[in-house]
């Protein structure tokens, strides 16, 4: 089947998968990259397979349609139209006049390279949690709530005995539950949102019935597990000394700030925080796609304006595993039809694009209903870390605002060494973009993430045209 147009698809949480049994359903060769060992994603994660699991549905509520996709992607492996490469992390991507090389290291430690060769690339990296600073926020004991579950889902172990699950977003409400249905005493679920601004979006959320009743069943559960919901709540301060002891929660005002007389202290040994995702736009970034904000512009069909090139899922805006499965099996269907030389026909994937619609203008709602606290900085203290990775406080960026003239993030870069560290600012970028009263640039990277200078040096010698991936030297 090599004589098929050849599509290479990096990421293989929902979108990935939606796009590759799509597009390989309709006449193209497909090579799934991933960094992960299995496929899923973070929103499918498995336990790992030396763990024996016997029930791993008991941590999805769409277990059906995760054996739906595993299914078909094994059966398209079987038959030779598509190649599943795991533990493939892509570093880059390299536009060529008449195909792509996608460049990614193998491996747990990413030092050996590996190559793919594709005539079109469709892009589906998903997103990551966005997690604001507050005093005690890098104590050991906290994590994001995302860490949390991924840790429950893929290791089947909890974070600690007595947990608080605080922030904002949907994501708190599958992680609570999660937590709690694993024995762990979730003591409070701490949501910074007002219940009362639903009503405000009763069209969007209406026209999603099935997505409100889910909402639903997660706070039933957690009633059931007797957890104390402080809606309209923020974290303060987390306390401990070598490691967490208690957080303190306060009541917010309709301004986001903190009511007087409202603080109190809860005992415990974990927080899993979060404040929403960021779609995780490196790749596309390096290859010169437009982004609308911090979303990868897309037309109908699933295509960015670098022609060759589609993207799907939370890349194109956060919303949502149903979401991300409708925007991946119309990215596949056209990238199939437009790689085989005809023209899409949109009827065929009627269905996918209502929902996607819908979906999306859900999406938009909830985006409102759970935006942070608009006051939030005023809790981060001039000691606070807010760059843990080169260690550089909420004072010195104040400091390079006020005192040293800087006007943006960038400049504040520049003069702190904020988000010069390990993660490229993935971490501290929204907190120094509210800290220094900007909105969130950004950053065009060379590539999507650290890369040896051994395979650098390599990638430039040669010229590789090979379709199928290799390891260091060896074809």
């Amino acid at each position: 089947m090599t004589d098929r147009p050849h599509l290479a698809v990096i990421g293989a949480g929902p979108a990935g998968l939606a796009a590759t049994t799509a597009a390989a359903t309709h006449g193209v060769r497909v090579t799934l990259l991933d960094s992960a060992a299995r496929a899923g994603g973070q929103f499918y994660r498995q336990p790992a397979t030396g763990l024996n699991a016997r029930r791993p549905q008991a941590l999805h509520h769409q277990w059906r349609t995760w054996e739906r996709l595993r299914y078909a992607l094994d059966e398209h492996v079987r038959a030779g139209r598509a190649t599943h490469l795991t533990d493939h992390h892509v570093w880059f991507v390299e536009r060529r006049s008449d195909h792509f090389t996608v460049h990614a290291l193998l491996g747990p430690t990413q030092e050996d390279p590996a190559e793919v060769r594709a005539d079109a690339v469709l892009i589906a990296t998903g997103g990551y949690e966005k997690v604001l600073p507050f005093p005690g926020w890098t104590l050991p004991g906290v994590l994001t709530a995302g860490g949390a579950q991924a840790m429950l889902k893929g290791t089947l172990a909890v974070p600690g005995r007595t947990a608080v699950v605080a922030g904002t977003g949907p994501l708190l409400l599958p992680v609570a539950t999660g937590l709690a249905a694993a024995g762990v005493d979730v003591a409070a679920f701490v949501e910074s949102a007002d219940p009362k601004a639903f009503l405000r979006r009763t069209r969007a959320l209406g026209a999603q019935p099935g997505k409100v009743a889910e909402g639903a069943r997660y706070a039933a559960q957690l009633l059931r597990h007797r957890v104390e919901l402080l809606t309209r709540h923020t974290v303060v301060e987390a306390h401990g000394e070598q490691r967490l002891e208690a957080v303190t929660v306060a009541a917010l005002d309709t301004d986001g700030r903190v009511r007087p007389g409202t603080a109190r202290r809860i005992a415990c040994d974990t927080l899993a925080v979060g404040h929403g995702m960021l779609p995780h736009t490196d790749l596309a970034e390096t290859l010169g796609c437009r982004l609308d904000g911090t979303d990868v512009h897309v037309d109908d069909e699933q295509r960015t304006d670098v022609p060759g090139v589609w993207a799907a899922g939370e890349i194109t805006g956060i919303g949502g595993a149903a979401l991300s499965l409708a925007e991946g099996h119309i990215a596949g269907r056209s990238a199939a039809a437009r790689l085989n030389g005809t023209e899409p026909d949109p009827r065929t994937w009627a269905t996918a694009a209502k929902s996607r619609s819908g979906l999306r203008e859900f999406a938009a709602a909830l985006a409102t209903v759970y935006a942070p606290p608009a006051r939030w900085t005023d809790r981060v203290t001039d000691d606070t870390v807010v760059c843990r990775c080169e260690e550089v406080t909420a004072g010195a960026v104040r400091e390079a605002m006020d005192g040293l003239g800087a006007g943006d993030a960038r400049t504040v870069k520049l003069l702190t060494r904020a988000g010069m560290g390990w993660c490229q600012g993935r971490v501290c970028g929204p907190a120094v973009a509210g800290l220094a009263g900007c909105e969130l640039a950004v950053s065009r990277r060379p590539f999507a993430q650290p890369v040896p200078l051994g395979v650098l040096a390599r990638a430039g010698e040669t010229d590789n045209d090979r379709s199928e991936p290799s390891r260091g030297d060896s074809p």
